[in-house]
């Protein structure tokens, strides 16, 4: 294994913290990360910025440390298929780094977002300096297959109501911490349209769902969100399907 060479890091502590909460970077030694991240900078995007193109060239992969991101597939149609929305300590595109190619989705920024571009070239010579980027790599590939495979999993196994319940929960204990348990509020993290297709479903069904959700406790006045207990609506949305 050829030893790797000193890299200079452009992140604050902060920012280096979220990108070790990434999958691919988690379990990396630190000269691994910093030979990764070389020469990459932080920048701001605008809402409804176009990142990625799908079908252009893969040159970078991306690290979000800010806002929220939608990936998405253009159909023959013109329409959008929406394979997932990311946001802080996620990142996108870095399998398409292994194989070589082209971007087989468009992402855009569905929020005002700060990301971290890493371009492939630095990624594929810390590979070949050092085996244990390539493991990483194929570590976070398959945690993006898993995550996808369950997303798959619970569109088809929960009803409307319980997917929407699902999100909340999942988006309150993102905000609030992962032991919150009695009442919060949030404000949705992008439009209601956006989550309503990330659910794989109407943004008519969408509305029927928060209106179910009464009855458990939710109520919803414009983007905020008020849950009177989120165990509650947690046992919800397992009741079935997990």
């Amino acid at each position: 294994m050829t030893s790797l060479s000193p890299h200079a890091v452009f992140l604050d502590a902060a920012d280096l913290a979220r990108v070790r909460e990434v999958p691919l970077f988690r379990h990396m030694d630190a000269d691994v990360v910093a030979a990764v991240l070389s020469g990459a900078v932080p920048r701001r995007w605008d809402r409804g910025t176009t990142v990625l193109v799908q079908g252009d060239e893969a040159e970078a992969f991306y690290v979000i440390l800010e806002g929220w991101v939608k990936l998405y597939r253009l159909l023959p149609d013109g329409s959008e298929a929406v394979v997932a929305v990311m946001t802080i300590g996620e990142s996108f595109a870095e399998a398409v780094m292994f194989m070589g190619g082209r971007y087989p989705v468009a992402a855009d920024t569905v929020t005002e977002a700060r990301l971290l571009r890493i371009e492939a070239t630095t990624l594929r010579a810390a590979m070949k300096a050092d085996g244990r980027v390539a493991i990483a790599l194929l570590a976070s590939i398959a945690h993006h297959t898993a995550t996808l495979s369950e997303q798959l999993h619970l569109i088809k196994a929960l009803a409307a109501p319980q997917r929407v319940a699902d999100f909340l929960v999942v988006d309150a204990r993102r905000t609030h911490g992962p032991d919150v348990r009695g009442r919060v509020a949030l404000r949705l993290p992008y439009d209601k349209a956006l989550i309503a297709r990330r659910l794989a479903m109407t943004p008519e069904s969408f509305s029927r769902a928060l209106a179910t959700l009464r009855a458990h406790g939710v109520t919803v006045a414009r983007d905020t969100v008020e849950i009177a207990s989120l165990s509650r609506l947690e046992h919800y949305a397992r009741e079935s399907g997990r």
